[in-house]
């Protein structure tokens, strides 16, 4: 290992040099280069996909009923569903689908495949499962939840009370619910698995791009499809590149290898930021950076010690000196900037109230524990910043490091003292969506394995609070509901909860000003049918 990074920085070391005697590279005017980390791109069957980097790729392949507008996210347009209808009593959505869409085999769309493709979600029961299966949908019940009446008609009754405007964004943001071409997926089935050995490398879809190959942690292209319904895309093909060292983004940018870079460090991003040929895009996510404790350690049960812990974080100082291009300041479950959300308690440092909490709770010399984090960037700079105030108070927390599935499924299986981690949904515009992903947990027992709830994972529960989350969600009086809301942030402060927020995911993404109509997407569905680039030979920025 130690070999291999050595030769790594020689290698992007003589590539900088190289490059800097080269003349700048330029991309084909008709195709958009992606340089992104693909380790975590494990599959492109829509009901199994898990982060942000795959669901970018799918949903331009396939088309969803609707969509969010980046530019406004609670404003939702339509897509294959040209107009929808709410009934009166909110229990029943009424879509219905334009005509004349095919999929790339040449098969027309109908109502069928969109049931199909709703009832695959919930009878494979894999990852994308778990929203609709907190709205109430199962495998036994979606066959009468879900119908069409005819072949342009689409029609979901809501299996118990919800607000359909959280539906509806659901159906526009996550993803999960796009259309599939069911006659070619059924044709590739294999012992009732639903075609998701197939669809792991292939798709069957409607969207302006059809997947030409995709290549494990190497490349993955995809080309313009003939006859999209909304008009063909502008680029003939797009190119996504595996490229995991950071340093390499760099490089290939500076030289004009690659037209938009993602994943890349912020000092990486912050070393480009006056290169007159690029632009840095910015986009404030629903995601929250935490810092988490398990009620399932009994010193972590005990409120007075969640409370020092609480004063134990430097959030001012974390957010200044780290999380610059990473993420904002933020204290509350719900993601800032929603009318629903209270503003910042102001929780600071304050190492000796934290010692007095710590002594009454019976530890005034403290205690050991652990402090489980990513072994990236900037989780881990996150956790030594908290490891070293935890530390002032007395609480000396040794920091164990590892990969996702090493942190968080410790976190999923209950076998944590504190973790420093991201996550809560966010991803559709409304206050029940952060909750649900971080509070909310109706079943505490073990054996629940409610794994998806971050509440459940702390072993954080309060029946109160699911009680007042629950009936928020279905308060029709928009007024009422935002007060049931501030209620709710107010009560869970109250209780010193066992996820502290610190800080509001920021996503950058380096962009060549040769690159037009690029808009990054707040829910990570960025739509690249209406990107165009200028020709090598003119010209001039971004606007």
């Amino acid at each position: 290992m130690k070999l291999y990074n050595r030769c790594g920085a020689w290698l992007v070391t003589l590539l900088l040099l190289a490059g800097s005697a080269s003349l700048q590279a330029k991309t084909p005017d008709d195709q958009l280069i992606v340089g992104m980390n693909m380790n975590n791109l494990l599959t492109l069957d829509p009901a199994a996909m898990t982060g942000n980097e795959v669901v970018g790729i799918v949903v331009n392949l396939y088309d969803g009923m609707v969509e969010l507008d980046p530019k406004q996210l609670t404003n939702v347009r339509p897509a294959l569903a040209e107009r929808w209808e709410i009934s009166p009593d909110n229990k029943q959505l009424t879509f219905h689908l334009r005509d004349g869409v095919t999929f790339h085999s040449g098969n027309a769309l109908s109502s069928d495949d969109v049931i199909w493709s709703m009832r695959r979600v919930l009878h494979l029961n894999l990852a994308q499962a778990s929203v609709w299966k907190s709205y109430g949908f199962t495998k036994e019940n979606v066959d009468q939840m879900i119908t069409a009446p005819d072949a342009r008609t689409v029609v979901m009754t809501l299996p118990k009370p919800n607000d359909p405007k959280l539906v509806i964004y659901s159906l526009a943001a996550l993803g999960s619910m796009v259309v599939l071409d069911s006659k070619t997926v059924k044709s590739h089935e294999v012992k009732g698995d639903w075609g998701n050995r197939w669809l792991t490398t292939n798709e069957a879809g409607s969207g302006p791009f059809r997947l030409d190959v995709w290549q494990a942690k190497d490349v993955l292209r995809m080309s313009r499809a003939d006859h999209y319904w909304r008009g063909e895309a502008k680029m003939s093909r797009v190119v996504f590149r595996h490229l995991q060292e950071s340093q390499t983004l760099r490089l290939m940018m500076q030289k004009g290898d690659l037209d938009i870079a993602s994943n890349m460090a912020i000092p990486d991003v912050r070393a480009l930021r006056n290169d007159p040929d690029l632009a840095i895009d910015a986009v404030q996510k629903g995601t929250i950076y935490y810092l988490a404790m398990s009620m399932k350690d009994d010193h972590f049960a005990d409120v007075k010690v969640r409370e020092a812990v609480r004063y134990l974080v430097d959030y001012q100082g974390i957010n200044k000196s780290l999380m610059t291009g990473y993420g904002v300041l933020h204290q509350r479950p719900i993601q800032a900037n929603m009318p629903a959300t209270l503003p910042d308690p102001g929780y600071k440092l304050d190492v000796a109230r934290a010692k007095a909490l710590l002594a009454e709770a019976g530890y005034p010399n403290g205690f050991d524990t652990t402090l489980r984090v990513l072994a990236d960037q900037p989780f881990l700079n996150i956790a030594i910043a908290i490891q070293s105030t935890l530390l002032q108070g007395g609480i000396r927390a040794k920091i164990v490091t590892g990969t996702g599935n090493q942190i968080y499924g410790a976190m999923r299986d209950r076998q944590f003292n504190l973790l420093v981690g991201r996550g809560g949904s966010g991803v559709e515009p409304h206050p029940h969506s952060s909750l649900r992903s971080l509070v909310y947990n109706p079943n505490n027992a073990d054996s629940a394995r409610l794994t998806n709830f971050q509440g459940w994972r702390t072993g954080f529960y309060d029946a109160q609070l699911n009680s007042m989350i629950d009936q928020a969600l279905v308060e029709r009086d928009s007024t009422k509901q935002q007060q049931e809301y501030f209620a709710i942030q107010r009560r869970y402060d109250q209780l010193v909860p066992a996820l502290m927020p610190i800080s509001q995911m920021v996503d950058s993404v380096v962009v060549n000003n040769r690159v037009q109509d690029y808009q990054p997407h707040p829910s990570a569905t960025t739509f690249l049918r209406d990107v165009w680039k200028t020709p090598d030979t003119l010209a001039g920025g971004r606007p």
